[in-house]
């Protein structure tokens, strides 16, 4: 008798819990579960009416746009000269979001929602640059050893980082922003670029070449140089001032599109040439510069031997360009 009492008070409170709706909010995107959380995960300590911890809620807000991101992609060019199009990001319509978030935590029951979206879309579409690919209005080459393989490795990821970019009127170019770092996760490799005596980077050896040839590209296109510096001795791939150093913690190449279209840059590794070329529309009005010609013979590059190898004395050996 005793017993079915029993089990007849357990039957009445687990009914009475099933009975009680749950507390959880299911966070969703395109019907994927993204989160479930809590009213009580929320709720700030206070005594009065239940108030929500606005430090708890920007954390909580903050992952959940980190996690469903998406960065725009440019439209660009190929290898083929085709255009491929670009494709729109997105990120967390915020303010949304936050009204039925405050809907569920002041109400009662579980709720849930399916993240509310906002298209990013790129900057850089294929009608833009159906537009900018028309005229020449800037080109510069330079030539190097290909046989050297570290540098000219450098060179070509470089010259890809700037290949595609475009320059909008009145927009800064920064060489070190559009390339980035060069290190070894991003594929550098370590190319001693120690000129007559000039040291420079260790990681991205070659990339002063792809910097120097964009510069004179630039100046033949009557821009603003905003920002150039020479090394402190010649180098062999362009005239006698005619280059532009760059380092990572140190100097930079900058210049402005002081013209009312956007400016389209070109950069293409041909073996043992690096190539970089401007376009922009046929409306353009440019103000182009005569510069001097770069020298189309290879510079000698004689790689350092190890030392355990090395039957050179002390201070005789040479080194590779920058």
């Amino acid at each position: 008798m005793m017993m079915n009492l029993w089990m007849a008070v357990f039957f009445l409170m687990f009914s009475a819990q099933t009975a009680q709706p749950q507390d959880s909010l299911t966070v969703t995107l395109q019907g994927q579960t993204i989160a479930v959380v809590h009213r009580t995960d929320f709720t700030a300590p206070v005594p009065v009416a239940p108030m929500i911890d606005d430090q708890k809620y920007s954390q909580f807000i903050n992952k959940i746009d980190q996690q469903i991101y998406r960065a725009p992609v440019n439209a660009m060019i190929n290898e083929q000269g085709s255009i491929i199009h670009g494709q729109a990001g997105r990120r967390l319509y915020r303010q949304t979001f936050k009204d039925q978030f405050y809907a569920y935590f002041f109400g009662f029951g579980p709720s849930k929602i399916e993240l509310p979206l906002l298209n990013i879309y790129p900057k850089v579409d294929g009608e833009l640059l159906a537009n900018i690919r028309v005229k020449k209005i800037g080109r510069y080459a330079t030539y190097f050893n290909a046989g050297n393989t570290n540098r000219t490795h450098n060179i070509l990821l470089a010259a890809k980082a700037i290949d595609n970019y475009v320059v909008f009127p009145n927009e800064t170019f920064s060489f070190n922003e559009v390339v980035g770092k060069r290190t070894p996760d991003k594929g550098y490799t370590s190319a001693p670029i120690i000129v007559k005596g000039e040291f420079s980077e260790d990681i991205g050896g070659g990339i002063c070449q792809v910097s120097s040839t964009l510069f004179n590209a630039v100046d033949n296109a009557g821009l603003y140089i905003v920002e150039r510096y020479s090394h402190s001795r010649s180098v062999p791939y362009v005239p006698p001032g005619r280059d532009a150093t760059v380092s990572w913690y140190g100097p930079d190449l900058r210049f402005q599109n002081k013209y009312n279209q956007p400016i389209l840059i070109r950069a293409k590794q041909y073996g043992g040439s690096i190539e970089v070329t401007l376009y922009s529309s046929d409306v353009i009005n440019i103000e182009p510069r005569k510069i001097p010609d770069p020298s189309s013979q290879l510079p000698e590059e004689i790689k350092k031997q190890p030392e355990t190898q090395s039957s050179r004395p002390p201070g005789d050996e040479k080194s590779r360009y920058p």
